[in-house]
């Protein structure tokens, strides 16, 4: 009788603990799709604008100061290298 009870007693104990396990797994899914959707709009913008700098950099000396020129490059260099490391994980 108490082998009974004790088995009883455990069954509910384990059915009220799965609802609160799938509701945090079901979190922890819409929370990675969360950031997958952000890194995937944030690799978007940092294309868009390699695409500009790379556009200013080749109007050149004609429209740059050399220094400026070489702001826009290195600008340029910042977000290449922020889109691999993006693009690496």
């Amino acid at each position: 009788m108490k082998k009974n009870a004790i088995m009883l007693i455990a069954a509910l104990m384990l059915s009220a603990t799965m609802p609160a396990y799938s509701q945090d797994t079901h979190q922890e899914e819409v929370s990675c799709e969360l950031a997958a959707k952000n890194c995937l709009s944030r690799v978007d913008i940092l294309q868009k604008r390699i695409k500009k700098l790379n556009a200013e950099v080749k109007k050149g000396t004609k429209t740059y100061s050399p220094e400026d020129l070489q702001k826009i490059e290195q600008k340029l260099q910042e977000t290449k290298d922020l889109l691999d490391k993006i693009e690496a994980k």
